[in-house]
């Protein structure tokens, strides 16, 4: 409930209906901003492969994308602390507008190196629409924390599946443009972050993180310095929030690591950029088509359950992806069940990091959050080419178990202790 002093700015009703506009507004840009996403990884992986000229370096695009994303999060986190949401999600936004047309370059003059330095930069966009779900739970509006954050999620879905189907048009519309090999569905990522951009900072106005602040200031809730420092004591003061960041770094790091591969892997059996395209299509449906009932299941059940169940799901999908290598299909099922498994785990794993955390210390540990998931998702990038190359695809998937035994067993302790707010 408000205070008596806040209300003097802001009634209830104008804090509900503002938290319904924002909502509405981050939809309407993850949807677009959507369209983007697949072309990072999946027709970067290519990229990095046809440039290098070896599977090795395949996943160089996984780990430079994620580490740009680990990078940009704390920045972008304080430049959202200090301006509002709607001044770091367009930065994030320009920086990946800007990594896209250096991709395209990168392909025209044949250079590895600069393709790496535009996956990094392309990595912004990735950190902006991680933050765009912590901006769903910004206001003190609604205890439907778990669904208001995966309706954001879920906004991806739409222009996530449509985006990797549009490789085969996407290079129809680069040769039509007279743009390298591979290059043309960054010409549609363009186009969907100027849009998203234009959408969030005309929509996020009056801006919800500004608006909570203003709240924050009127219950005379002092603001603590920005820092890792402080973000690491904010951690050890509440066990449980630490457990939160660790489940969302381990679970992307599971999700990229299979995923960015998987490109590659197909395409050594044969499959043409449509088969790949669906293929990603179905895994990024699993990632965000059903976050709703992942939030709704974290208000009803509890986060840490929720977290549990997306790790059983990631256990068959690893199952399923490994033993059934040979076969397109099962793949593409495999790749589903991941992305369903990293729905449920981010989903519950981000309603508990901002559930159990006081207003005044989010915006700070939510940045260290999203730094350690892309840094997590960076080093499952890094090392996925190299034991593609030793072991097959079917000894990636057995790899990936490892993370989620961790995650399962402090999951395991967590409950134990009988932690509450879960």
């Amino acid at each position: 409930m408000v205070t008596n002093a806040a209300n003097a700015q802001y009634s209830d009703a104008q804090i509900n209906q503002l938290q319904r506009k924002t909502i509405r507004t981050l939809t309407a840009g993850q949807v677009l901003s959507g369209f983007g996403l697949g072309s990072t990884l999946s027709i970067g992986a290519l990229l990095a492969q046809e440039l290098s000229g070896t599977a090795a370096w395949s996943g160089a695009a996984a780990t430079f994308s994620t580490l740009g994303a680990a990078t940009w999060a704390i920045p972008l986190a304080r430049l959202a602390a200090a301006r509002g949401r709607r001044y770091a999600l367009a930065a994030g936004a320009g920086l990946a507008i800007t990594g896209a047309l250096l991709v395209i370059t990168a392909a025209a003059t044949r250079t590895f190196p600069l393709l790496l330095v535009a996956l990094f930069l392309m990595g912004a966009g990735s950190a902006t629409g991680l933050q765009a779900r912590f901006a769903a739970v910004d206001l003190p509006s609604s205890k439907h924390q778990g669904r208001n954050l995966s309706l954001v999620v879920w906004a991806t879905t739409v222009g996530a599946v449509i985006g990797p189907n549009l490789f085969g048009p996407g290079e129809a519309v680069g040769s039509a443009l007279g743009l390298p090999h591979l290059t043309g569905p960054f010409v549609f990522t363009i186009i969907a972050q100027t849009l998203a951009t234009t959408v969030l900072w005309f929509g996020l106005r009056p801006d919800p993180l500004l608006v909570a602040q203003q709240l924050d200031a009127a219950k005379n809730l002092s603001k603590p310095k920005a820092s890792l420092y402080t973000a690491i004591a904010t951690l050890r003061a509440y066990p449980i929030a630490g457990f939160a960041v660790a489940t969302i770094a381990l679970s992307h790091m599971v999700m990229v690591s299979v995923m960015s591969m998987t490109p590659v892997h197909l395409t050594h059996h044969h499959a043409d950029l449509v088969i790949v395209g669906f293929t990603i299509s179905m895994h990024i449906a699993g990632m965000y088509a059903f976050s709703p009932i992942f939030g709704w299941l974290a208000d009803r059940i509890g986060r840490v359950r929720v977290i549990v169940l997306g790790q059983a799901v990631y256990v068959v999908a690893l199952a399923v992806a490994g033993w059934g290598s040979e076969s397109i299909p099962m793949v593409q099922i495999g790749l589903f069940l991941l992305g369903l498994g990293w729905s449920a785990s981010t989903v519950g794993g981000s309603s508990l990091l901002a559930a159990t955390l006081p207003t005044t210390e989010k915006t700070n540990v939510q940045g260290l959050s999203d730094s350690l998931m892309n840094l997590s998702g960076a080093f499952g990038g890094a090392t996925s080419g190299t034991i593609l190359a030793l072991v097959a695809f079917s000894g990636l998937n057995g790899a990936a178990f490892i993370p989620v035994s961790i995650t399962l067993l402090a999951a395991a302790v967590t409950y134990l202790r009988g932690r509450k707010n879960a």
